[in-house]
């Protein structure tokens, strides 16, 4: 490779049309590639593996290089340069999208991988190039230009751990190094030259903006390339003016610095499991439509860099500039409480795990649930000792627990890499925590009237002839971990546990892991529809059962430690700023927990068997716990999250109003976990189920989400009319299984017997019939 021959204007000067062609080819590329980054969000919503990302990322990227390579063989001059320059760039993000193979939840462990691979092809590109990136100058105006464009992004965002932004500088550096070393090598005709036409301008500033599009194309985890997309145009202009006023000799480290500030600080400061979970499914955006928001500002206030860097030429001002505006933007994330670094975690998962076998036999059901708890809390205190005052001594952050012996810990990679070694660790899973927002989440709210008459769900199951014989859940707590819950709704204000002659008490009565809520609310409305759904007093299956909530589902991302948090609590309540492991009260919990959500190990980190310790023990307790199936199907042996996959919960599949089973409902047989285990065990009404939402609204729903709670009403509506049975799981699901209905369509065991419908459709007049008679 040579350098770039110092062509004047009067040697090459591509005419118009030359460049409104140009224009029309990257508009052409520009709208291809939006419309694949649109596939690219949607294999993520149905579910299609990362090799699915993968392929359409090459199809982008050789869709790019075809059409460079075309104008290269076409042009010649700065049209020539700047296709060399795309050429050069492509192998980089065709590279890095293969980082996506690893599960979304690894965030950290994918950022290091992408360092490495930038830090690699950086030396490369600089080898061949024969650049420079060591010969650093006084580069105000890039300082001043970079914290401006950094401004919005200060503003919205929260940091990771210092790793994790150490991680994102570095990176944006990286690819900035990389850019500066092709553009040291074919330099722009308007930095060799004192006037060029408005043409080569034209052509260079778009080719640029093209460049760094292509560089950004896989940058960082979870799709947060795509806010590139926004702010590259104009990032492109801005690094051609930038490069009209500084020496040759520090194109290199200019561009690293750009890199920084314009690739680095935007994945230092996004949460990238905000942007793909928020996005595919919650139903809370904030966090993706705040980061849209900050990648706009970022292209305006580059916009407007352009014009400062053009018209103020003194480097004094900028110098001065630079301080001014970063102590603003320390102003913005301190004063908006968010400066504090969001480190990594971990579930720390020991081998060693309480056995509890022995205790299923205790007759009396208070004493029985009080003996699992105090095996369960000793077993960890003594066996965590070791571990625990090893981390104190290091001053490594962590919370134990004891339904699953187990530990989350708040560490960066090192330290996860010395837990995976130690001998009494069975395994190390990241714990995602999503970072605070810098506004509050809205208020999802139903549109629809409360209802006039029984909904069809509830007399498809037969939950009405079951009320006629006055049984209607008396006596029966329910458990409800999940999004939160509107504990001010009609349907769910009377049955409130914490409801008491004299006024509420929300102690061992409410819990909220995430953000310490003294009294229930819900925001997102999915806990409050399916809580209500079990126990409403006019859509609910059991309306005399009362209920104690926990929130596991703030934001539409869980985790194990949170699913734990919620779990222990239900089973053993304590009261506000306690200890779970002595101040748990199990004769105070949940007699049923249902469970409206699953935990993959992509987004959230479980593996297999993460929490299956903790359903053995609520089992062995006599908790009856009920999980949804999913809502991954109709492929077979996508029933694979927990808790629906464990033998020991009841897991519920969701019918139409036709009886016929619904397309997304997840099916079996479990492979995740290598059983083969058949599931779902039931079937229950799961599409357009009326239920509460937040500020006494009402709103239908769909999904195994509104399936499960009916056979949690109907577990509800056994134990109170039998209270014999109360804590014999093993009898209750055989009667719920021999009870059910047989599932009438052909496409029930398409993927093996017991595989799409289980034992049938809930019949909860039969079962409770059934369960009159033992």
């Amino acid at each position: 490779m040579k350098p770039s021959d110092n062509l004047t204007t009067e040697q090459y000067q591509p005419s118009w049309a030359t460049g409104c062609l140009l224009i029309a080819v990257v508009a052409l590329g520009l709208g291809i590639n939006g419309f694949l980054r649109l596939v690219e969000i949607g294999v993520g919503l149905f579910g299609v593996d990362s090799g699915g990302r993968i392929i359409i990322v090459w199809i982008s990227l050789a869709i790019g290089a075809a059409m460079a390579g075309i104008w290269f063989g076409l042009t010649g001059g700065t049209l020539r340069d700047t296709a060399l320059r795309w050429l050069a760039g492509l192998p980089l993000p065709a590279i890095l999208v293969l980082t996506s193979l690893l599960p979304s939840a690894e965030s950290q462990l994918q950022m290091v991988i992408q360092a490495v691979i930038c830090l690699c092809y950086a030396l490369i590109i600089t080898w061949l190039t024969r650049c420079s990136p060591w010969q650093w100058g006084w580069l105000p105006a890039v300082f001043s230009s970079g914290l401006l464009m950094s401004l919005p992004w200060l503003a919205i965002g929260t940091p990771g751990s210092w790793l994790d932004t150490g991680l994102a500088l570095l990176t944006g550096g990286l690819v900035g190094w990389v850019g500066g070393c092709l553009l040291a090598w074919r330099p722009p005709q308007s930095w060799q030259q004192p006037s060029v036409s408005v043409t080569i301008r034209l052509i260079e500033g778009v080719g640029l903006s093209v460049l760094l599009l292509i560089l950004s194309r896989a940058l960082g985890v979870n799709s947060t390339a795509l806010l590139f997309m926004v702010s590259a145009p104009i990032g492109g202009w801005l690094l051609l003016t930038l490069g009209r006023h500084i020496s040759v000799s520090t194109v290199v480290p200019m561009t690293i610095l750009f890199g920084m500030f314009f690739f680095g600080v935007p994945l230092a400061l996004t949460d990238s499991d905000t942007l793909i979970t928020l996005l595919l499914f919650s139903s809370f955006p904030e966090g993706f439509h705040l980061a849209v928001l900050a990648a706009i500002g970022q292209a305006f206030l580059a916009l407007i860099a352009i014009l400062l860097v053009q018209f103020v030429r003194n480097p004094r001002i900028h110098a001065v500039g630079a301080g001014v505006i970063a102590v603003f933007g320390l102003a913005l994330i301190i004063g908006g409480g968010r400066a504090t670094p969001q480190g990594d975690r971990w579930f720390v998962v020991l081998r060693d795990q309480a056995v509890l076998s022995d205790l299923a036999t205790i007759p009396d059901y208070d004493q029985r649930r009080m003996a699992v708890y105090q095996r369960l809390t000793n077993h960890a205190l003594t066996t965590q000792a070791d571990l625990r005052a090893t981390l104190d001594r290091i001053g490594v952050r962590y919370t134990p627990y004891y339904l699953v012996n187990a530990l989350e810990v708040e560490a960066d990679l090192p330290v996860r890499l010395w837990l995976q070694q130690l001998p009494e660790v069975a395994e190390v899973m990241p714990a995602p925590h999503l970072r605070p927002l810098p506004v509050g989440l809205s208020t999802s709210v139903g549109h629809e009237p409360p209802p006039d008459e029984t909904p069809w769900n509830l007399i498809a199951i037969g939950a009405p002839e079951v009320w006629a014989r006055g049984i209607r859940g008396a006596g029966i707590i329910i458990g409800q971990a999940d999004s939160g819950v509107d504990g001010a709704h009609p349907e769910l204000r009377d049955s409130y546990a914490g409801q008491t002659p004299n006024g509420v008490d929300h102690a061992y009565h409410w819990l909220d892991p995430w953000t310490n809520a003294p009294a229930p609310y819900d925001a997102s409305g999915h806990g409050t529809h399916t809580l209500a759904t079990i126990l409403g007093n006019r859509v609910g299956v059991a309306p005399e059962a009362t209920w104690i909530g926990c929130v596991n589902l703030a934001r539409n991302l869980g985790n194990a430690p949170r699913y734990l948090d919620c779990m222990q609590f239900l089973f053993a309540p304590y009261p506000p700023a306690g200890d779970p492991f002595r101040d748990g009260d199990p004769t105070r919990g949940a007699h049923i927990l249902n469970n409206s959500w699953g935990c993959p190990a992509d987004f959230e980190g479980c593996t297999p068997n993460s929490l299956q310790p903790a359903v053995q023990a609520l089992r062995a307790a006599g908790v009856f716990v009920v999980a949804s199936a999913g809502n991954d199907g109709p492929t077979c042996s996508s029933l694979n999250a927990p808790l629906a996959i464990y033998d020991d919960v009841m897991t519920v599949g969701a019918v139409n109003s036709a009886g016929q089973l619904a397309p997304f409902s997840s099916v079996g047989p479990v492979t995740s976990d290598g059983s083969l285990r058949p599931k779902p065990d039931l079937v229950a009404p799961g599409t357009n189920i009326l239920s509460a939402f937040p500020d006494q609204s009402y709103a239908y729903a769909d999904g195994t989400s509104m399936a499960g709670p009916h056979v949690a009403g109907a577990v509800a509506l056994i134990w109170s009319a039998n209270p014999a049975l109360i804590g014999d799981i093993e009898t209750t699901e055989q009667i719920l299984r021999e009870t059910a209905k047989p599932y009438p369509h052909s496409d029930g065991d398409r993927c093996g017997v017991g595989n799409g419908v289980g034992a049938g459709l809930l019949d909860v007049a039969a079962a409770v019939q059934r369960a009159l008679t033992r």
